[in-house]
């Protein structure tokens, strides 16, 4: 499979997906941690993608949404940004709700499968 295949597979196919340097658990980039603590204060599950254990996806993500940096968070399918619009999105309050909604709107898809 094309590597961009695999990164829309992987950003459709989740309802919360990040792309970062590291793990959640122990990130390797101040960026990736930030954002990735925002995330996980929303309380809702989410994947996660290593790009330093991929080099093909760390080389050709930011080609897929056209955007250059890392880390990159998508939600429902779409990017949302990098580390700075998540932190601003969180500090507004705005980033619990899209999280919840989209997580809501994948656990219905699944459900009427």
């Amino acid at each position: 499979m094309d590597v961009l295949e695999r990164i829309d597979e992987q950003v459709k196919g989740n309802a919360v997906v990040i792309y970062m340097k590291g793990t959640p658990q122990f990130p390797q980039c101040g960026f990736s941690m930030r954002a990735v603590q925002a995330l996980q204060e929303c309380g809702v599950p989410f994947a996660y993608v290593n790009v330093l254990q991929d080099p093909e996806i760390f080389e050709h993500l930011p080609r897929y949404a056209d955007w250059p940096t890392f880390p990159q968070l998508y939600i429902d399918g779409e990017l949302v940004g990098g580390c700075d619009i998540t932190l601003e999105l969180h500090a507004s309050g705005e980033l619990r709700p899209m999280v919840e909604q989209a997580a809501a709107r994948a656990e219905g898809g699944a459900a009427a499968r």
